[in-house]
């Protein structure tokens, strides 16, 4: 991971399914900061009550949470998903 990952970052999991998604969880002290950096530059599809928000970025499809935690879908791998991470946390 890079060194910005690392800053916000505090978990990365896989997830079961057909599909290659993604569990990240977001350092408590930084989920404010992850939050507002990813809704500039992702767009917003849909937001239910401000606590999750349904998110487009390039071809990958975000959900992220008001709690700290964000699910990538439709990611082949590892070294893809550190890039996006970086492009959104930059």
């Amino acid at each position: 991971m890079s060194i910005v990952i690392n800053d916000y970052i505090a978990r990365i999991e896989e997830a079961c399914g057909e599909e290659r998604d993604y569990i990240i969880h977001f350092k408590y002290d930084k989920k404010e900061e992850v939050i507002t950096k990813i809704l500039k530059k992702a767009t917003l599809q849909k937001t239910t009550a401000k606590i999750i928000f349904d998110l487009k970025y390039k071809e990958t499809y975000i959900r992220l949470y008001a709690t700290g935690k964000a699910v990538f879908k439709k990611i082949k791998d590892k070294e893809q998903l550190n890039q996006i991470l970086t492009e959104l946390l930059s």
